[in-house]
C-alpha cells in the first residue's frame, strides 16, 4: 500500500508539516502516522520542515524534537527493537539539522574529517581506556603518537631551574610581566631558543634565524596558516600518500583548499618519484585544480621513514619547475633515530638561490620534546610576505607567554638539550625495536623505519581478500575483540588495503608487551579468520543501515513503497 494511498483514508491528506502538531494521535492510525512521517520527510526538504516548524506560533526547537521522538516512538513500537536504528537516524537527522539551521554552512558543513576510523578509533578507546589497575581489560590506546618516553629528563630539569616554573627570573617574581599583553611576534628570548634548537636537532647542518619564525599554537595552526596564506578556496596542495588523517580537517575544513593525492606504492617502500608527481599534478588539472604546492611530511607520518637526499632534490625541482611552493612538516625530526640520517629541506636548498622563496618549514615541540598539550608550533620560511602574513594570522592562535617563558629556559641550556635529544632518541630506538621484535614473533613484518612515534605494520596476509572492505572488518575486530586501537591504512589514504599505523610511545613498556600478547591470542586463535564480525554490527543490522541510507536518498513514493514493504 503507498503512503498516498494511506493517507487517502482520511482528511489527513491535506495536512502540511505544522498541523502535524494540533493533531490528536488518537485520530490517526498507526500505520498513517507512519506514512505521515515517512511523506512530509520527503515531501519538503528539511530546511523547509525546520522553517515552518518555527513558523508557528505553537512551535519551539524543543518541541520540534519531541514530535520527532513521537514519531519515532511510533516507528519503534511497529517495527519492534530492529527499528531502533532507523528509529535513531531519523531523530539523530532532524534534531542535527534543525541545529544547523542555526549555523553558519562552513560551521555545519562535514568535511572536518571526523567520521574517519583514526577519529573513531579514539572514541571507541575513550569509552573504556585501558588502566593496569583499574580496567585491566580495557582498550589501549595505540593510535596516538605521543612521546611519553622521555618526561623524567624535563622533569628533573624542571627540579633542578624552580625559577623558570615559579614565574620568577633571578629570585624575583614576574608573574605580572608574563601575565599582562604580549604582542603576536613572541618573547624574543624563546624565539631565539628555539630556532637554536631547531638547529640541534639537524645536527647543527644549517641554522635557523629568529626573525623568520612565526610562533603557531601547535603545528595544526602552523599547517592551516600556510595553506591560508598560499591559496584560495577550491585550490590544491599534492600530498604523498599515505598521510596523517589530520590533514584532511587542517588543510581543508576552514579554508577551502583541496588535496590531491600522490600514489605512492609499497614496491619501492612508498617513496616520492618524479612519476608519481607528474601524474598527481596532471590529476589536478583534469579536475580543473590549480595546484598551489606541495606539502609533505619528513619525517614521515605514518611511514616512520626519512626522505632521501633524491627524493628532496626531485621535489625542489618539481616545484621550481611548476612555480609552486613546498611546505615541509618536519615535527617528527627529534625522533630520528637511526641511519640513514634525517635531511631537513633546509640543508637541501642551502646552496639553492633559487627556491628559498617558495619552501616553507613547520616545525613543533609537540613530537621530539613530547609537549602537545603546551600547543607550541612554528613556521620557518624563507619568504617575507609569508612571514609578514602569518605573523598577522597567528593573533587566532598564539602560545601563551608563560609557556615561552618556561621554555625558553629550558631550550636555552645547552647541556640538557645534547642530552635530551641524545637519550631521547636512544629510547625511542629501544622501544621502537621492541615493537617491531612483538611483531615479528606473532608473523607480522614491519615497514623499515627510523624515526617517528610508530610502525607501518604490514598485516596484508591476515586479511580475507585484497579490499579495504577486508581491512575495515579486521581493523574492527582489533579494536572490539582484541581492545587495541590502531589506525587503519586506508583512513591514512593508503592506497594498498592491509597496512595498519601501529604506535608505540604513548604507553608503558609493560603495556606495549600486554598489546603484543593479545594480539597474539588473537592471530594464533585465528580471530581474524572467524567470520564473526566485532560483535557490533548484525547482518541484520548492517542490512537495515543500507536500507536506512538507500531509503533516504529515494523519492517519496518509492521511499514508501519499499518502506511499507519492509512492514
Amino acid at each position: 500500500m503507498l503512503v498516498y494511498e494511506l493517507l487517502s483514508l482520511s482528511p489527513l491528506q491535506h495536512l502540511g508539516p505544522t498541523d502535524l502538531l494540533h493533531c490528536n494521535p488518537q485520530f490517526i492510525s498507526l500505520p498513517q502516522q507512519v506514512a505521515l512521517f515517512v511523506f512530509f520527510w520527503h515531501k519538503i526538504s528539511i530546511n523547509s520542515l525546520v522553517t515552518s516548524l518555527h513558523a508557528s506560533p505553537h512551535c519551539s526547537l524543543s518541541l520540534s524534537l519531541s514530535l520527532s521522538l513521537s514519531l519515532s516512538l511510533c516507528l519503534e513500537s511497529l517495527l519492534g527493537s530492529i527499528s531502533v536504528l532507523f528509529c535513531r537516524y531519523i531523530v539523530s537527522s532532524l534534531y542535527t539539522r534543525m541545529n544547523q539551521k542555526l549555523l553558519s554552512r562552513k560551521a555545519a558543513c562535514n568535511v572536518h574529517g571526523q567520521d574517519s576510523s583514526y577519529f573513531l578509533g579514539w572514541q571507541e578507546y575513550e569509552k573504556n581506556p585501558y588502566d593496569p589497575i583499574t580496567n585491566p581489560g580495557g582498550m589501549i590506546q595505540m593510535g596516538l603518537a605521543e612521546n611519553q618516553l622521555s618526561f623524567d629528563l624535563i622533569e628533573s630539569w624542571l627540579r633542578s631551574h624552580p625559577d623558570a616554573a615559579g614565574f620568577k627570573k633571578d629570585g624575583a617574581l614576574i608573574f605580572r610581566e608574563l601575565a599582562l599583553f604580549q604582542d603576536y611576534h613572541g618573547l624574543p628570548a624563546f624565539k631565539s631558543a628555539l630556532a637554536k634548537f631547531m638547529g640541534e636537532v639537524r645536527g647543527n647542518k644549517v641554522t635557523f634565524e629568529p626573525c623568520k619564525l612565526v610562533l603557531t599554537a601547535g603545528a595544526t595552526s602552523a599547517n592551516e596558516t600556510l595553506v591560508f596564506c598560499l591559496a584560495e578556496p577550491g585550490e590544491a596542495f599534492l600530498l604523498p600518500t599515505p598521510y596523517y588523517p589530520g590533514f584532511d580537517r587542517d588543510l581543508k575544513w576552514r579554508t577551502g583548499a583541496e588535496i590531491v593525492p600522490i600514489h605512492c606504492s609499497s614496491s619501492n617502500g612508498f617513496r616520492v618519484t618524479k612519476v608519481a608527481l607528474e601524474a598527481a599534478h596532471r590529476h589536478a588539472q583534469k579536475r580543473g585544480l590549480r595546484v598551489k604546492g606541495v606539502l609533505l611530511t619528513n619525517p614521515s607520518n605514518p611511514l616512520g621513514t626519512t626522505m632521501t637526499r633524491q627524493e628532496l632534490d626531485t621535489l625542489i625541482d618539481f616545484v621550481v619547475a611548476k612555480d609552486i611552493h613546498l611546505i615541509s612538516d618536519e615535527i617528527y625530526s627529534g625522533t630520528s633515530f637511526d641511519s640513514p640520517e634525517f635531511v631537513s629541506i633546509a640543508e637541501a636548498i642551502k646552496d639553492r638561490n633559487d627556491v628559498a622563496h617558495r619552501v616553507h618549514i613547520v616545525s613543533s615541540l609537540s613530537k621530539g620534546l613530547g609537549l602537545p598539550g603546551f600547543r607550541v608550533g612554528a613556521i620557518y620560511s624563507g619568504n617575507d610576505a609569508v612571514v609578514s602574513a602569518a605573523t598577522k594570522m597567528s593573533s587566532f592562535g598564539l602560545i601563551s607567554s608563560q609557556t615561552q617563558y618556561l621554555l625558553a629556559g629550558l631550550l636555552s641550556d645547552d647541556e640538557f638539550t645534547k642530552k635530551y635529544i641524545l637519550e631521547n632518541r636512544r629510547r625511542i630506538k629501544e622501544r621502537h625495536d621492541l615493537l617491531v621484535e612483538g611483531f615479528r614473533r606473532i608473523g607480522i613484518r614491519c615497514l623499515e623505519s627510523n624515526a617517528g612515534l610508530f610502525c607501518w605494520v604490514d598485516v596484508r596476509h591476515l586479511l580475507k581478500s585484497n579490499t579495504f572492505k577486508a581491512e575495515m572488518e579486521l581493523w574492527r575486530k582489533i579494536v572490539y575483540q582484541v581492545g587495541l586501537n590502531i589506525s587503519p591504512g586506508s583512513s591514512c589514504h593508503c592506497d594498498e588495503p592491509g597496512w595498519f599505523r601501529v604506535c608505540f610511545a604513548n604507553m608503558s613498556e609493560d603495556t606495549l608487551n600486554l598489546s603484543m600478547q593479545r594480539l597474539k591470542n588473537f592471530v594464533d586463535s585465528g580471530g581474524h579468520r572467524s567470520t564473526h564480525d566485532s560483535g557490533h554490527r548484525s547482518p541484520r543490522r548492517q542490512f537495515l543501515t543500507k536500507w536506512v541510507f538507500r531509503l533516504s536518498s529515494l523519492p517519496a513514493a518509492a521511499t514508501a513503497r519499499l518502506f511499507l514493504q519492509f512492514l
